[in-house]
């Protein structure tokens, strides 16, 4: 049996504020530490040996080739490599590939082993301030396992970016669309709010923002939002929009979403989902909660001329 069999639902998962990892290993040392990714973005676990690596010419160093499962071609990343890990080439063979899905982006991380799936609350997920000092920095947040071990969370978006830029957001795509938009007085005199943990992402959202000259304000979660949204009281209504990754420590988008929805104050905010769980559960589910909108991240691009339209949509 896979360690991804029985995997719950997300939706239900995200009513409680839940989400799963499947942890794993990068190295045959008992002694390094376990890392973890949201069970929605992998498909499966396959054993290395059994699938032929095609190496690319003058690719990026951890970009060993691919690969081709069930017809189709896979880049395989060196996840070891990219944490400062050398294996061996006995370690090489006895590894394993998880199949990753990032916006319908289909990579291969090189993995030791997968341990198992775990159930956490979004509370239990830290983002200490130190992962955040520098701008080169992998890891996200950290939880705990049973026996008290760390389990650290990567920045997989950064990997992308640094490794394969193309399959994620162009920050310039839309700029000349933006030119002639009509933006609503709201938006071009106010703040847009952003819930976003993803270094990368924030980035990205910063850099599209400023080509837009529209002012946001980012928040490294949910929660912080959120607080920061309710100490508005009456003023919140002055908010011309609010953007919210899913995955995010302490509190998840749909979370998020169920709060500011359930006040009065805020409910009439539009609320966009930029996230990389882009599959249909994840856009039903925030629908269902109130969400205005549901934008993939690589096509992050269009998030000004979205939330003009849902700005317009709300206010009709």
């Amino acid at each position: 049996m896979s360690v991804l069999d029985n995997v719950d639902a997300s939706t239900n998962l995200a009513k409680n504020n839940e989400l799963q990892l499947l942890v794993f290993r990068v190295s045959e040392n008992h002694e390094s530490a376990f890392y973890a990714i949201n069970v929605f973005k992998t498909r499966e676990v396959v054993e290395s040996r059994n699938h032929f690596l095609t190496q690319i010419p003058s690719a990026h160093p951890l970009l060993e080739g691919t690969i081709i499962l069930r017809g189709i071609q896979i880049p395989i990343l060196n996840l070891p490599a990219w944490l400062g890990i050398k294996l061996k080439k006995e370690d090489i063979a006895k590894s394993n590939i998880l199949i990753c899905d990032f916006n319908g982006i289909i990579i291969g991380l090189r993995i030791m082993s997968a341990y198992r799936v775990i159930k956490k609350n979004w509370n239990d997920m830290h983002a200490p301030d130190g992962y955040r000092l520098k701008e080169d920095g992998l890891v996200m947040n950290d939880t705990r396992l049973e026996d008290g071990s760390l389990c650290l969370i990567l920045d997989y978006e950064k990997l992308l970016s640094d490794v394969i830029p193309q399959a994620l957001v162009n920050v310039l795509d839309d700029v000349e669309d933006i030119k002639h938009l009509t933006i609503p007085d709201k938006l071009k005199n106010g703040t847009v709010l952003i819930a976003e943990d993803s270094r990368t992402a924030q980035k990205a959202l910063t850099q599209i923002f400023a080509h837009a000259d529209i002012d946001m304000q980012l928040f490294n979660n949910g929660k912080k939002l959120v607080d920061y949204v309710i100490s508005l009281g009456d003023k919140a209504s002055d908010i011309p929009a609010i953007i919210t990754d899913i995955e995010m420590p302490e509190m998840s988008g749909f979370t998020v979403i169920q709060i500011l929805k359930a006040n009065p104050n805020t409910k009439n905010i539009p609320i966009i989902v930029n996230s990389s769980m882009t599959g249909e559960n994840n856009k039903r589910e925030a629908q269902d909660l109130g969400a205005n909108g549901f934008i993939d991240k690589t096509k992050s691009h269009n998030i000004i001329p979205l939330i003009v339209e849902t700005m317009q949509a709300v206010n009709k």
